[in-house]
């Protein structure tokens, strides 16, 4: 089975992100291995001068799980009408690897508008170098409205357009090989 790793560009516990990636893990379980990183907000600030060995611990072991993913599926939500900046700025902590290139992707934004952070997810993501299917991408806009505090999806509409894009996803995973792939 192929792994995926799920990062949340939340760092709020409970937060609607960590919900849709939770149904996604739960409702693909039989078809790959979902992991989800937790320590986005443990990552230092990003600084080059300390993008060189030794590697902090933390920006090592991240780096490691993408590494070693054969997919990442990104869920975040918009703040102040960009990436929230503990994501941003794990994403920083990759440039200067080829752990994205060719890596397939799926980028999710959920937040009350999200259209400027899903721009900014689209753009950063594809110039780290991401490989998106043809519905590798989904904004939802207002998900407070569509997924319940506990997690649950109430939204017909939306539940459908997370399977288009897990489903997108897991095709585009089985038809590259686990070759394509970077390591760290």
């Amino acid at each position: 089975m192929k792994k995926i790793l799920t990062i949340c560009g939340s760092t709020r516990k409970d937060s609607v992100n960590s919900h849709i990636l939770a149904f996604i893990a739960e409702r693909y379980a039989s078809r790959a291995l979902f992991t989800l990183y937790e320590g986005i907000d443990q990552l230092p600030h990003f600084n080059p001068d300390l993008d060189r060995d030794p590697l902090p611990e933390t920006v090592l072991h991240f780096r490691r799980l993408i590494g070693e993913a054969d997919g990442v599926l990104i869920c975040t939500p918009e703040y102040v009408f960009s990436l929230p900046g503990s994501f941003k700025n794990a994403i920083e902590w990759t440039v200067s690897t080829t752990l994205f290139t060719n890596k397939p992707a799926a980028l999710i934004t959920a937040s009350s508008s999200g259209q400027k952070a899903q721009e900014a997810l689209d753009l950063v993501m594809k110039t780290v170098g991401v490989q998106l299917g043809a519905k590798g991408s989904l904004l939802i806009s207002a998900p407070k409205t569509k997924i319940s505090p506990d997690g649950q999806i109430t939204d017909t509409a939306t539940e459908k357009a997370i399977c288009d894009l897990a489903d997108d996803f897991i095709t585009l995973l089985n038809r590259i090989g686990p070759d394509t792939t970077s390591k760290p």
